[in-house]
C-alpha cells in the first residue's frame, strides 16, 4: 500500500489543501492520502490557531473521494514533530510505503522544522505547486541541500519506492487559496 501523509495546522483547511492532496494522490497513484491535522504547529501561537475538532471538521469537509482519510493520530500518539509522527507511523506500519506531501510554501520554510533533513532521511517527499512561492521555495535551503535528490516531474511514478533521501515537486494548476489569507479575511469582518 502507498500512502501519502499530508500534515499541517489547516487553520482553516481550504480548497488549495485539497488540490495538494489530490493533485499528489493522483500524480503519485497513492492508495490513500491521510491528512495529519496537527494539535499545535510548534512555529505558530495557540492564539492564533483554532481548536483542534474545527481544523479536523474543516478538513473532512475537504477530503473527499475515495482514500482521503482525516486523522487526529499526532494527538492520540502526544507527536508535536512530524520527524517523530514519520518514524512512529513507519514502526507501526511497517508493509506501508509513505511519502510525506506538502505544499511549496511548507518547501519554503520546511528548515525551520525540527528534524528537518532526518525527515527527508526517512520517507520521500512530494512537494505540489503553490502560487506566488514556487519559484521561491526551489531555491529555499531544503531544496539547496537536496537538490541531488530531486527526481524529475516525470518520475512522479517512482517516487514513493524510491530509496530516500528523494523528492519530486510536482507542477501543476494553481489553487490560489490560502489559511492566512482566509484568516485576515475573518479578522476584517469581525471588526
Amino acid at each position: 500500500m502507498r500512502v501519502g501523509l499530508y500534515g499541517g495546522s489547516f487553520n482553516p483547511a481550504h480548497e488549495g489543501h485539497a488540490h495538494v492532496a489530490e493533485t499528489a494522490k493522483r500524480r503519485l497513484r497513492l492508495d490513500r492520502v491521510i491528512w495529519l491535522v496537527s494539535p499545535q504547529n510548534p512555529l505558530k501561537g495557540r492564539h492564533e490557531t483554532a481548536n483542534l475538532a474545527d481544523r479536523m471538521a474543516g478538513a473532512r469537509v475537504l477530503a473527499k473521494g475515495p482514500g482521503m482519510i482525516v486523522s487526529d493520530i499526532e494527538t492520540k500518539l502526544g507527536s508535536a514533530y512530524t520527524i517523530d509522527t514519520v518514524r512512529a507511523l513507519k514502526a507501526r506500519y511497517r508493509g506501508v510505503t509513505f511519502v510525506w506531501i506538502m505544499g511549496a510554501d511548507s518547501l519554503a520554510s520546511f528548515h525551520r522544522w525540527r528534524g528537518w533533513t532526518q525527515i527527508m532521511r526517512e520517507v520521500p517527499v512530494a512537494i505540489v505547486s503553490r502560487p506566488w512561492i514556487s519559484l521561491k521555495s526551489r531555491f529555499s535551503p531544503a531544496a539547496q541541500r537536496f537538490a541531488h535528490h530531486r527526481l524529475p516531474s516525470t518520475a512522479a511514478l517512482r517516487l514513493p519506492d524510491a530509496k530516500p533521501p528523494a523528492w519530486i515537486f510536482l507542477f501543476g494548476r494553481f489553487n490560489f487559496q490560502s489559511s492566512t489569507a482566509l484568516r485576515e479575511r475573518l479578522k476584517r469582518l469581525k471588526s
